[in-house]
């Protein structure tokens, strides 16, 4: 059995693109288990679960997680065997293990396995949370939200201090509004924002029959971010507009 679950916008962490961090919790354990994925999920991280060392392998291979929170002791496989296979297609994924044994050997071997972190049940969330952070901030693979002073979206990158956007390492030169236009879509990558819901934020003022103006500026930003590029832009038809990277972009206009 796997388990699905996604947390607030409002999380501590995220990929250096701006996206949910991912994380896969697995345990045999039900109630640890549900713990786990709620104090995950409730500090913005994307979780799955599994139960097992053969499910967690499969949910790796399509969720493609960023961390893994991973006991010792599986009924199929043990944890080093997982993480041993895990590895094989994810090798920079960072693992902390759980286990209710704490001996020195068990300790080293978990380290010797690749393990990056270890931690001994009974544990407190707190400390899961604190070493699971330390991990991926370490490893380069989240950052915290506040820190982000740069925002980056694929091979697009806006600097708020210097007020510059490159993408590709191409400087692209915006107005005043179409660089707020910008970096409030890069700070919501992948969300989709009605017109009206754009005019509040970065015009702040109601609809009133300005829809025109969103749409007007966001043919600007085609122009000078998606022009001889793979688009970024995309159009979700009813409902309004997203901005991610161009390999993610399917059926969109």
């Amino acid at each position: 059995m796997s388990r699905s679950r996604s947390g607030s916008s409002n999380g501590l962490l995220t990929r250096p693109d701006g996206s949910a961090v991912r994380v896969m919790v697995v345990d045999d354990s039900p109630d640890l288990t549900e713990v786990l994925c709620s104090a995950l999920a409730a500090q913005g991280f994307r979780v799955e679960s599994a139960a097992d060392g053969a499910t967690a392998e499969a949910v790796a291979q399509n969720f493609r997680p960023d961390a893994v929170v991973l006991d010792v002791m599986l009924p199929d496989l043990d944890g080093l065997t997982v993480l041993g296979r895990i590895r094989a297609f994810l090798p920079d994924v960072c693992v902390l293990f759980l286990t209710a044994r704490d001996a020195v050997e068990d300790r080293i071997n978990g380290i010797a396995a690749g393990g990056d972190d270890y931690v001994t049940k009974p544990f407190s969330l707190a400390e899961v949370l604190t070493r699971l952070r330390g991990l991926l901030r370490r490893a380069g693979m989240a950052r915290t939200r506040n820190e982000a002073a740069l925002l980056t979206v694929g091979d697009l990158v806006l600097d708020k201090e210097a007020r510059e956007v490159t993408r590709g390492g191409a400087p692209i030169h915006l107005t005043p509004t179409e660089f707020e236009l910008l970096c409030f879509l890069m700070r919501h990558p992948r969300q989709v924002f009605s017109r009206n819901q754009l005019l509040e934020q970065v015009w702040n003022y109601d609809y009133g029959g300005r829809g025109h103006v969103v749409e007007l500026y966001i043919s600007y930003l085609r122009r000078k971010i998606d022009a001889g590029r793979p688009p970024m832009i995309r159009t979700v038809r009813g409902a309004g507009y997203a901005l991610g990277p161009a390999a993610e972009r399917r059926g969109a206009r």
